[in-house]
């Protein structure tokens, strides 16, 4: 069984959090509740839970809040956190960068599956947690344009400045990372949705197979239906329809 607790200012939400746990993650075992930050501060480094289901809004914080006196206590996070929110844009986008999971309210027991068929994974690996640092620390700037990201993998989560992302390519419902000085990295995620993250950090889409960083772009080959040379070597096509937008791009540059 996984030790879990749950933190959440409405008791009819932990209530009903508890239902569709049992339900839905018979391997989850709630040993135990809060309603505050410091509630939750004391659970946390009197339980040890493997995973803690997690509010952002408290009564009396955040979430973060939290995060951040259990951190400062303790040096490290060492539990998996599960965030269970309203949709708030900043906090959604921080977590992706994060590789952190999170669950909107109200939750969706497919998604809470989803969520719990990797922490199940997870919590038999001896992550650093890291992630959970740079998750605090791009809530702590407050900023839009975060400068690291975090890609879980099956051997555990990476984290790598996203300057040095060279590309990613579409592998069915994975993508490859093409990284400087780092072997290629595949994750169980679409290249979609790093599209949509990425798009502010100078990244393109190309291709239906491939997200590139215009960094890295060292040539635009109009012959052979077009095509771009990238810094690391590779030869990556163009797809018809974005043949226009990155000529306008590199006219731009």
């Amino acid at each position: 069984m996984i030790k879990a607790i749950l933190i959440d200012d409405d008791k009819n939400l932990r209530e009903g959090m508890k239902k569709l746990l049992a339900l839905f993650a018979p391997t989850i075992k709630i040993i135990g509740e809060a309603d505050s930050v410091a509630t939750g501060v004391e659970a946390i480094e009197r339980l040890q839970p493997q995973v803690v289901f997690l509010d952002i809004q408290l009564n009396d914080g955040t979430g973060f809040d939290i995060l951040e006196k259990v951190a400062e206590k303790n040096k490290t996070i060492t539990s998996n956190i599960v965030f269970i929110t309203a949709h708030e844009q900043y906090a959604i986008k921080a977590f992706r960068f994060s590789a952190l999971d999170f669950l909107l309210k109200p939750v969706d027991p497919e998604e809470l599956q989803k969520v719990i068929e990797k922490i199940e994974t997870v919590v038999v690996k001896k992550n650093d947690f890291s992630h959970i640092d740079l998750l605090l620390e791009n809530i702590r700037k407050n900023v839009d344009n975060f400068k690291r990201i975090a890609l879980s993998t099956q051997d555990g989560i990476h984290l790598f400045d996203i300057s040095d992302i060279i590309r990613c390519e579409s592998e069915d419902n994975y993508t490859k990372f093409y990284i400087n000085d780092h072997k290629p990295i595949l994750i169980s995620k679409t290249l979609k949705e790093y599209e949509e993250l990425l798009a502010q950090h100078n990244f393109e889409r190309i291709h239906q197979s491939h997200l590139i960083n215009l960094n890295y772009l060292r040539s635009y080959i109009k012959k052979d239906g077009g095509y771009v040379v990238m810094e690391d070597g590779s030869r990556l096509p163009i797809s018809q329809r974005k043949r226009e937008r990155l000529q306008n791009i590199l006219k731009a540059m």
